[in-house]
C-alpha cells in the first residue's frame, strides 16, 4: 500500500471518529461552495434561453412573423433583440397574411403581440396582450388551458393565473384598451415558462379597436425551414423574425456587435477569490490545529515506527483533501438543488423558470476552489506535525510546537505598500482602493503574532484565571494570530462597507431636494381637455374627503406640444417651478408668510433655494418640444424674492399666474396638491389611473436609504465569521490548557473560573481582531468616500489632493459590532465549556 492512499485512509477514519471538528471544518469550507453553486444554478435556471422556450414561442410552428412598419429590421439569431437600420422612412405598406405568405410561402395565422390598458377591480394596469386562436394545431405549447375553455370569439378572451387572482376571474367581465371595450373572461392560460406573469389572450380580431397598440404578426408553418438567408431577406421588408432553424442552429457571426467585457469584472472575482480563500485558512486553520492535538499521539507511534517527516505531514494534508473534497462535493450538490429551489420560489414573484439548469464550468470552479481551502488550511499543522518529537509525546512530557517569533518586517512592508497604495487610488474607482486594501489585509495578518505577543504583554496586570488565557493566547500564537486575523478581515469589510455606504448614504441626502411638504401628495393630469381635468378633479375631491386640496396651473401650449421647465442660473434641468395664488404659497410653505404672500401678490415669484435666483430675478427657460421633436426655448424674467419653504431642503418656487400672463405663457389648471400619505401608493395611483388614465400621482416622502439593512446584513455576516474563528481557536486553547485547567480544579478552584479562563481566551481573540479590523476599516471606508460620493466631481492636481468627500461613520453598529463581539464570544464560550474534571495518568 502507498503512504498516500494510507493517509487518505487514516484521514477518513479520524473524520469519522471526530465527527464535531468533521462538521465545523466542513461546514467554514462547504458553506462558501454551496451558496456560489446556488447562486449560479439558480441564475442559470431562471435565464430561460431561446431553445428552450422554442415551443412557447411558436408551437409547432416553423417561424413567427412581426411587422416593423416603413423600416428595415436588424435582429440577432433569436429575434428577442433587434433594432432598426437609422431612422430612415420606407415607403408605408399595409401587410396582409396574403402579402407576407407571398414572401415566405406556406400556412399563415394571425398573430399579434402588444400591450394594452386592463381596467381591474384595484385598477388600470398595462398588460401584455396577444390575439391568437389557440385551438389551431400550430399553437400547441404556446400556452396551457389550466381552467374554462379557450377563446372562440371576438368578445372572449382568455387571461393568465395572475390576472386571475386579481379579479378578472372565470365568468367576469374586464374592460380593454383605452376605450373600456368590454371582454369576457372565458379561460385561464399558463405560460410555460412565466407563470407568475399578466398577460390577456384575445381571439383573433377581438382587439380590432386596438389594433394601433398591437403589433400585427403570424405564426408560419413552411414548406421548408426558415434559414438565415431567408430571416435577413424578410428583415430588409421591415419583418422580424423568430425561426425555429435559426433558433435550433444559430448562424456563428451576425450583424449584433458583441457586448463588451466588463474589464473590472475579473478583477473583482480575482480579488473575492483571494479574500474568501484567505478567510476559509484562517477559519479552518485551527479547526486542523485542533485535530493535530488531539491525534499527536497517533503521529507520535507512526514515526516510531520509520515514518517520516514528509509521512507526516502528508497525513495531516490529508485531512485537508478529503474534508475539502467531501465539502467541496456536498456543497456543490446541495448548493444545486437550494438554486433549484430558490429560483422556483422567487418565480412565483419574478422572472421566468426554465428546465434545471447546472453551470457546470463555474461549479466546478468553486468546488476546486472548495478543495483548494482545505489544502491551503491543513498546511501550517502539517508542518508543525513533522516538526514534533515523537519520544517527548510519547513519555507525556509534552510535545507541542512552539511558534516562532512573529517577524514583523513583511507584514509592515505590506500595511505601508498598501496604504501607499490606497492613497493613490483616492482618485480612482472602488476596484483601486479594494485591491489596495489587499494588501494592508495581508499585512495585517502577517503581523497578527507580533500583535498578539505584543497584547500579551498585558497579562501580569491581570486576575488569575485572565493571567493564564492571556499568557496561553500569546504562547501558542499560530492558532491566536489565525483566529484573530479572520475576525479582523471579517469586521474591517463590515466596517468599511458601512463607512462607505452611510457617507454615500450622507452625500445623496445633503443633495436631496424636497419638491414639497413631507407628506404631500401631488396629482398631475396629462393630455387632459378641460372637462377631463374637471372629471378628475371632481373624483380626487371625492376620494379625500375633509382634506384641503390647493390647485397649481401647467404652460398650456399648442395641441400635441408640451413644455418642460430649465433654469439659467442655480440648481439647473426641470426645477419644482409651480404656477398659482397665495393658498398655493402657503401650501408650500407650511404656514402664512406676509411678506412671501405681498411679494407674490405684487407678481414676484418666491423662490426657496437663493441660488436658483440671478440677482433678485428669476430666469426660466421655458423649452417646448412641438411636433417633429423640435425644441422651441422661450426665456422668462421673473422679478422674485427668496423664502423659507415647509422642509429645509425644498427646492423650487411659485410663480405668480399674473407674472406668466404679462410675459404672455398661456397656463392652464392641471394640478393638485393635498397633503395625504395613502397607505398604499401603487393602489391610490391605480385608482386615479381608473378615473382617466392620464392622472398620476406621486407622493413627497422625504430622503430615505437602505443602509441600516446594509449595515446589519454586514455585521450579521462578519459576526458568523467571527464567531466561527474565535470558537474554533478557543476549543484548540481549551484542549491545550485541559492539564492547566484540571490542576485548577484538583487544588480548588471553582468551576466559574475554569469557564472565566476559556471565556477570556474567547473574549482575547476577538477583541484583538475587532479593534485592529475596526482600524484598518475606517481607513478603508474613509477611503472609499471619495470615488463613492465623487459623482463626477474632479480631484485636485496631484495625487495628495483627490478633491472634497463626505465622511459619515455609523458609529453606533460600528460600536455594537466591535464591542458586541467579544463580549458575545465570552459569554457563549464560558456558558458551553465543561467543568468536569478529568484526572490525567502522567508517565514519569
Amino acid at each position: 500500500m502507498s503512504a498516500f492512499r494510507a493517509a487518505l485512509r487514516i484521514a477518513r477514519r479520524d473524520a469519522l471518529r471526530f465527527r464535531g471538528r468533521t462538521a465545523l471544518i466542513m461546514v467554514m469550507i462547504g458553506l462558501p461552495v454551496l451558496v456560489f453553486t446556488a447562486a449560479f444554478t439558480g441564475y442559470a435556471t431562471m435565464q430561460v434561453s431561446p431553445r428552450e422556450g422554442i415551443t412557447a414561442a411558436l408551437g409547432q410552428a416553423d417561424a413567427h412573423l412581426v411587422t416593423v412598419p416603413g423600416r428595415v429590421v436588424r435582429q440577432d439569431p433569436s429575434g428577442r433583440g433587434y433594432q432598426t437600420e437609422g431612422a430612415q422612412e420606407k415607403p408605408h405598406v399595409t401587410w396582409t397574411a396574403e402579402k407576407a405568405g407571398a414572401l415566405l410561402g406556406g400556412r399563415l395565422i394571425p398573430y399579434h403581440t402588444g400591450y394594452l390598458e386592463v381596467r381591474l377591480p384595484d385598477g388600470y394596469s398595462d398588460v401584455p396582450a396577444i390575439e391568437l386562436d389557440l385551438r389551431d394545431p400550430m399553437t400547441r405549447g404556446v400556452r396551457a388551458l389550466s381552467e374554462g375553455r379557450l377563446p372562440t370569439a371576438p368578445g372572449e378572451v382568455a387571461v393568465s393565473p395572475a390576472m386571475a387572482d386579481r379579479g378578472a376571474k372565470v365568468g367576469t367581465t374586464i374592460k380593454l384598451t383605452e376605450r373600456d371595450a368590454p371582454f369576457r373572461v372565458v379561460g385561464v392560460v399558463e405560460h410555460p415558462q412565466q407563470p407568475a406573469s399578466r398577460e390577456v389572450v384575445s381571439f383573433p380580431g377581438g382587439l380590432a379597436n386596438a389594433r394601433d397598440q398591437l403589433a400585427p404578426g403570424w405564426l408560419a408553418d413552411t414548406p421548408s425551414p426558415v434559414l438565415w438567408n431567408d430571416v435577413r431577406r424578410l428583415n430588409e421588408a421591415g419583418i422580424l423574425v423568430v425561426s425555429r432553424a435559426v433558433i435550433e442552429d444559430p448562424p456563428q457571426r451576425f450583424w449584433a456587435e458583441e457586448r463588451p467585457l466588463d474589464r473590472e469584472a475579473p478583477l473583482w472575482i480575482a480579488i473575492a477569490v483571494v479574500l474568501i480563500v484567505m478567510e476559509t485558512v484562517l477559519l479552518a486553520g485551527p479547526a486542523f490545529a485542533v485535530g493535530l492535538r488531539r491525534r499527536r499521539r497517533e503521529l507520535a507511534v507512526i514515526a516510531a515506527h520509520g515514518a517520516s517527516a514528509g509521512h507526516l505531514r502528508t497525513i495531516v494534508l490529508a485531512d485537508g483533501l478529503v474534508l475539502g473534497g467531501a465539502a467541496a462535493l456536498l456543497g456543490a450538490a446541495l448548493g444545486v438543488a437550494a438554486g433549484w429551489a430558490g429560483a422556483a420560489v422567487l418565480d412565483q414573484w419574478y422572472g421566468s423558470l426554465g428546465p434545471l439548469e447546472v453551470a457546470w464550468w463555474q461549479t466546478l470552479a468553486i468546488a476546486t476552489l472548495g478543495l483548494i481551502s482545505g489544502l491551503v488550511a491543513a498546511v501550517v499543522p502539517a508542518v508543525q506535525a513533522a516538526r514534533q518529537s515523537a519520544a517527548e509525546i510519547l513519555a507525556g512530557r509534552g510535545g507541542q510546537v512552539r511558534d516562532r517569533a512573529g517577524r514583523p518586517l513583511l507584514g509592515l512592508v505590506l500595511v505601508v505598500a498598501g496604504l501607499a497604495a490606497t492613497v493613490h487610488a483616492l482618485r480612482g474607482t472602488e476596484l483601486a482602493i479594494v485591491a489596495a486594501s489587499v494588501l494592508v489585509v495581508f499585512g495585517l495578518v502577517a503581523l497578527m503574532p507580533w500583535l498578539v505577543r505584543f497584547l500579551g504583554r498585558a497579562a501580569p496586570s491581570l486576575p488569575l484565571p485572565m493571567r493564564l488565557s492571556v499568557r496561553d493566547a500569546g504562547r501558542h500564537r499560530g492558532r491566536t494570530a489565525s483566529a484573530a486575523a479572520a475576525v479582523m478581515a471579517a469586521t474591517m469589510a463590515a466596517v468599511a462597507v458601512s463607512v462607505g455606504v452611510t457617507s454615500n448614504a450622507a452625500e445623496e441626502e445633503a443633495r436631496y431636494s424636497a419638491r414639497g411638504p413631507i407628506g404631500s401628495a401631488t396629482i398631475t393630469g396629462s393630455e387632459l381637455d378641460d372637462r377631463e381635468w374637471a372629471a378628475a378633479r371632481a373624483a380626487v375631491r371625492e376620494r379625500l374627503p375633509g382634506a384641503p386640496v390647493v390647485a397649481s396651473h401647467v404652460p398650456a401650449q399648442d395641441e400635441g406640444a408640451h413644455g418642460v421647465w430649465d433654469t439659467v442660473c442655480g440648481r439647473g434641468s426641470e426645477p419644482n417651478v409651480l404656477i398659482g395664488g397665495a393658498d398655493l404659497l402657503a401650501f408650500q410653505q407650511g404656514r402664512t408668510d406676509p411678506a412671501a404672500a405681498a411679494a407674490l401678490s405684487a407678481g414676484k415669484a418666491v423662490v426657496f433655494d437663493p441660488a436658483m435666483l440671478c440677482g433678485g430675478t428669476l430666469v426660466l427657460d421655458l423649452v417646448t418640444y412641438g411636433k417633429g421633436e423640435k425644441e422651441q426655448h422661450q426665456e422668462l424674467r421673473i422679478p422674485a424674492v427668496p423664502a423659507q419653504g415647509a422642509e429645509p431642503r425644498q427646492r423650487g418656487a411659485v410663480v405668480p399666474l399674473s407674472a406668466l400672463t404679462r410675459l404672455g405663457v398661456r397656463t392652464a389648471e392641471r394640478r393638485l396638491h393635498v397633503m395625504h400619505r395613502p397607505a398604499d401608493l401603487m393602489q391610490f395611483r391605480s385608482e386615479l389611473r381608473g378615473v382617466n388614465r392620464g392622472v398620476w400621482a406621486e407622493l413627497e416622502q422625504g430622503y430615505h436609504n437602505d443602509a441600516r439593512s446594509l449595515h446589519m446584513a454586514a455585521f450579521a455576516l462578519a459576526a458568523v465569521l467571527a464567531l466561527g474563528g474565535t470558537f474554533a481557536a478557543t476549543g484548540l486553547a481549551a484542549a491545550d490548557m485541559r492539564r492547566d485547567l484540571d490542576t485548577l480544579s484538583a487544588v480548588g478552584a471553582a468551576p466559574r473560573t475554569r469557564r472565566l479562563v476559556v471565556a477570556t481566551q474567547a473574549g482575547f481573540i476577538a477583541a484583538t481582531g475587532t479593534l485592529v479590523g475596526l482600524v484598518a476599516g475606517l481607513v478603508t471606508g474613509i477611503a472609499l468616500t471619495w470615488p463613492m460620493t465623487r459623482h463626477g466631481a474632479a480631484g485636485g492636481g496631484s495625487v495628495l489632493d483627490p478633491g472634497p468627500t463626505v465622511v459619515a461613520v455609523p458609529w453606533l453598529p460600528v460600536a455594537v459590532g466591535v464591542v458586541g463581539l467579544p463580549i458575545l464570544a465570552a459569554l457563549v464560550a464560558g456558558l458551553v465549556t465543561r467543568t468536569r474534571l478529568v484526572v490525567a495518568r502522567r508517565l514519569a
